[in-house]
């Protein structure tokens, strides 16, 4: 989608027709629309994306959009946008931004998220800990095959990869 049609789109308020169109694009491509967008189209654009679009979207945009657009957002929209991110994602944002950012980031992440974030932010830059992700698939040993695929199917949506699946133990020892 080339920008000027996008820039078309929204003076014209074809809301519905743009939406359309951005559900068709990768939501790593959608950042690179923004570079070339006046503020206020940029909320509109950001607001018109879907709840799980505007997440992954948000995943790719440089620090200082990203910086930028929280800045703009309401707070259900930063709300949203930060459910929709991985948690080690979350960190990395965290890290890159300037403290009064963070206040509100952490203000828009529910306490439990809060306090994996926390733990995650205590390993040293560049460790294992620091780049790992916490959304990962376990399995228990005892587990047959048709409860493990019913477990990768329940939990499979909210974790950050199915490809590798972690067999653990009764006491949660990697097997």
């Amino acid at each position: 989608m080339e920008i000027e049609e996008v820039k078309n789109l929204l003076e014209k308020k074809q809301f519905n027709k743009l939406k359309e169109e951005l559900r068709e694009m990768n939501s790593a491509d959608i950042p690179s629309l923004f570079e070339d967008l006046e503020k206020e189209q940029v909320i509109k654009l950001f607001r018109i994306l879907s709840k799980e679009q505007a997440g992954e979207a948000f995943s790719y945009m440089e620090p200082d959009m990203k910086e930028k657009l929280i800045q703009d957002l309401t707070d259900a929209e930063l709300r949203n946008v930060m459910d929709e991110l991985f948690m080690d994602d979350t960190v990395d944002l965290i890290e890159e931004m300037p403290s009064n950012v963070v206040k509100r980031i952490l203000k828009a992440v529910n306490k439990e998220d809060r306090k994996i974030i926390n733990e995650l932010l205590q390993y040293p830059e560049d460790s294992a800990g620091s780049i790992m992700t916490t959304e990962f698939v376990d399995l228990k040993e005892s587990m047959t095959v048709e409860e493990a695929l019913e477990r990768i199917r329940t939990i499979g949506l909210d974790s950050e990869t199915i490809y590798n699946c972690y067999v653990l133990n009764k006491n949660r020892v990697l097997l």
